[in-house]
């Protein structure tokens, strides 16, 4: 009957995969040491296979853990006042995989204190282990990841209270001193002017960063012209590279079209630009590039004569935790936080930022960010005149791509995606008709200003009304209208 019970007390515990128990009897002389069935499936030894081992199965323990196992259980037999043990060690099953494990051992004692049974429990911990060391991983990287936070803040402080100094020194002077000259109060509110307006730079800077880290800032894409915002950064900056007789060349080809949000891709290059005039020395040049990077991103170089980085300075370039921050060839001021606001940017666009620098030669920084392919898209429910207006398109634009969609629906999830140079839609269609799809792509806080041409089958005064009023052309739905109109075509898209 006692057998009886062992065999369904092993078939239950059989189906335990990751747990299996052990019986010792002291006053035993044979089968003193006993395993339960599932030992097989924790180890990959059958209990035969142990018993057939020297150890009767400690063999499979790793040495260092059970050399440390060995001192435990010796410390448990000779302090008969603890009847209990628990350890975690490491097993080398017998699939040469490693495991953690964690044994639970009961003693019994007779009344001198002698142990006379054990009773354990082993358990495969591995699961458990694994997610430890990745959240100790984690922690780390949060600690290093405050200690960053803790260091980038000290320095801020510095940085924002740093600017008052002069702010407050020329406000009290201009308030206190009557009898300055004109040419005087100029030149103090010229410095305060300037520290005015580098302590806002540094803290729109500081704004955009934390909200590009907390999720809050929403990245807007629209098509842009890459040429002409290159040119307006440009122009912006004119007077301080004027102020060191400085050159900006650039090679930006017209037919570059982005896919990004203008006004954080234009913060990226001013803040390149502005630090390429910052560190170069007066009569130099600083050369704006951009080229094909592949299918997908166009890349832009700007690049200068200037001071080069230090290679302390190449470390932490683009760390906020250690920013690095060094006064221009003239004494400019700056924080170092615009770069690292700057590989966040081009980061959350998808690019990549690097550089190379040479102390003495100069410096270069890359990066890329997504191009905006030159495309069309003709939006018209009827299958066979959308491929009459497709094949009219391609004889006109070879360059381009068109694609089609067959309603307003569809074609609004293309627009957001594909960012066309031009839209193309008829004005009658199912669920949503031209001026319906008008209002959903010139609403909202960031309306889409693509070129739109509206395609009526009826002469009405009253429907071209309403497409004026959005600014834009309607014509007869005739695939030979647009060849009328090639050069106001080609005036859009090139």
């Amino acid at each position: 009957m006692q057998e009886n019970i062992r065999e369904i007390f092993d078939r239950f515990l059989s189906r335990l995969e990751d747990v299996f128990f052990w019986y010792k009897d002291y006053a035993k002389e044979k089968d003193a040491l006993y395993y339960t069935d599932s030992v097989a499936t924790v180890t990959g030894y059958t209990k035969d296979e142990l018993f057939s081992m020297p150890g009767n199965g400690k063999d499979i323990i790793l040495e260092d853990d059970l050399k440390e196992l060995k001192t435990k259980i010796e410390e448990l037999k000779n302090n008969p006042q603890r009847n209990s043990l628990n350890f975690e060690f490491r097993m080398l099953r017998k699939d040469h995989t490693i495991i953690w494990v964690n044994e639970t051992i009961l003693v019994e004692r007779d009344e001198g204190g002698k142990i006379i049974k054990s009773f354990g429990r082993i358990c495969n911990i591995s699961a458990h282990k694994e997610k430890e060391k990745l959240l100790e991983k984690e922690q780390d990287a949060l600690i290093k990841l405050n200690a960053s936070k803790d260091n980038f803040i000290a320095m801020l402080s510095h940085d924002l209270r740093a600017p008052f100094t002069s702010i407050l020194g020329f406000s009290e002077i201009l308030l206190n001193e009557p009898n300055l000259s004109d040419t005087e109060k100029e030149e103090y509110l010229s410095y305060i002017n300037d520290s005015s307006q580098n302590q806002l730079h540094l803290i729109n800077d500081l704004l955009d960063w934390s909200r590009l880290q907390t999720g809050t800032f929403k990245i807007e894409r629209q098509k842009v012209h890459a040429q002409s915002m290159i040119f307006n950064c440009v122009s912006s900056l004119t007077g301080n590279a004027v102020r060191k007789n400085i050159d900006i060349k650039v090679a930006v080809p017209d037919t570059f079209y982005l896919k990004v949000d203008e006004r954080l891709i234009t913060q990226v290059i001013l803040n390149l630009l502005n630090n390429a005039i910052k560190f170069s020395p007066e009569h130099t040049t600083v050369d704006v590039t951009s080229n094909i990077f592949n299918e997908e991103f166009t890349e832009f170089v700007i690049s200068d004569e200037g001071v080069g980085i230090t290679e302390d300075g190449k470390d932490t370039l683009f760390k906020i935790g250690r920013i690095f921050s060094t006064e221009g060839t003239k004494g400019e001021k700056g924080t170092g936080l615009g770069l690292a606001l700057t590989k966040q940017i081009v980061e959350k666009h998808g690019g990549d930022i690097w550089f190379y620098s040479s102390r003495g030669k100069g410096s270069e920084f890359h990066f890329t960010v997504p191009s905006s392919a030159n495309t069309i898209l003709i939006v018209k429910n009827d299958k066979n005149k959308r491929k009459n207006y497709i094949e009219v398109l391609n004889t006109m634009f070879p360059s381009f791509r068109i694609i089609e969609a067959e309603n307003g629906y569809e074609a609004l999830g293309m627009i957001v995606s594909h960012l066309p140079s031009l839209i193309i839609t008829d004005h009658e269609m199912p669920l949503m008709n031209g001026i319906q799809l008008i209002r959903a792509l010139r609403g909202g806080e960031r309306p889409l200003r693509i070129p739109i041409i509206a395609l009526l089958n009826i002469d009405s005064d009253h429907i071209s009304q309403e497409y004026s009023e959005f600014d834009i052309k309607t014509i007869a739905d005739d695939p030979t209208e647009l060849d009328n109109m090639k050069g106001e075509l080609y005036a859009i898209l090139n």
